[in-house]
């Protein structure tokens, strides 16, 4: 049995992370609920409207649309997993010369500012000049406005968030690679397995851990994209309307129009989504990820 003083040294020493999560993530969660049921005037102040701003946007053709392009694109960059998986098995191969420039290629996107990667592809998805079109092009494919089209817009964003996910995906499985033990392969290689089937049998079934950890967060991270929208898409372009997120409805709602409590009801909906998804995910992992 602990005693009195050693319970409120426990209490003590996590104080400071109770504090910080109290401040810092509960308080603003109740007080974006609160806003969500809320108008904010012109001059200032809020007035009460209870679940009002949640019925108008759920019969709102915007919202729907901001969900779809957001789901849409999340299912785009969940599809960009296999590929991590690929980047880091080949990053693992024994014995790989220029091992650590590799990582560091593949690795660099993470930390490269937002806006240098927006520009850096909005000039390669350029409709006129754009490398991309210009590649296209000599093997006779007339290639569309990428970033001007609402048909391609929110796919041209997606490969970039693809792009710009695969190097920190990878560490991740290149660590749940490093983390298989290598009896398996040995025990494999002495049944006379080759290497493709070792991988479908062993690797696979063995990574399904981190395969699920960052599938939950790239999932995530993907229903809460804005800045490549806001950073690539011009605001008169026509291709805003298919490539408009929830986030960025978000900042259209609660920065340009000023409307803060419908602003914060778009922001619990999000949080809601995200809550659900995630709760669908871990519900579904029971059926395929595998612990030793």
């Amino acid at each position: 049995m602990h005693s009195k003083r050693e319970w409120a040294w426990g209490y003590l020493f996590i104080a400071p992370m109770a504090l910080g999560l109290a401040v810092f993530y509960l308080w603003p969660i109740v007080q974006t609920l609160y806003l969500s049921m809320t108008e904010s005037g012109v001059f200032g102040g809020y007035t009460w409207v209870g679940t009002a701003n949640f019925a108008g946007l759920f019969t709102d053709e915007e919202m729907y649309g901001a969900l779809g392009n957001t789901l849409l694109y999340a299912v785009l960059v969940l599809a960009g997993v296999p590929l991590s998986i690929v980047v880091a098995a080949l990053l693992n191969v024994p014995g790989l010369r220029g091992l650590s420039l590799y990582r560091t290629l593949y690795f660099l996107p993470v930390v490269t500012m937002p806006a240098a990667v927006a520009l850096t592809w909005s000039y390669l998805f350029n409709g006129d000049f754009g490398a991309i079109n210009h590649v296209l092009g000599t093997v006779g494919i007339d290639g569309p406005y990428w970033l001007g089209d609402p048909d391609f817009a929110i796919y041209a964003i997606a490969v970039v968030g693809i792009w710009s996910s695969i190097g920190y995906n990878a560490v991740l499985f290149l660590a749940g690679l490093q983390g298989i033990p290598r009896h398996y392969y040995e025990a494999a290689e002495i049944d006379g397995a080759g290497r493709l089937r070792q991988f479908f049998r062993i690797t696979l079934p063995l990574l399904t851990p981190t395969t699920f950890f960052v599938m939950v967060i790239t999932m995530i991270n993907a229903l809460q994209v804005f800045d490549l929208v806001y950073l690539m898409i011009d605001l008169k372009s026509p291709a805003l309307e298919g490539s408009r997120t929830i986030v960025y409805l978000f900042y259209e709602t609660g920065f340009v129009q000023n409307q803060r409590g419908l602003a914060a009801a778009i922001a619990v909906i999000l949080l809601g989504l995200i809550l659900v998804l995630t709760a669908f995910q871990f519900r579904l992992q029971k059926k395929w990820v595998h612990y030793e």
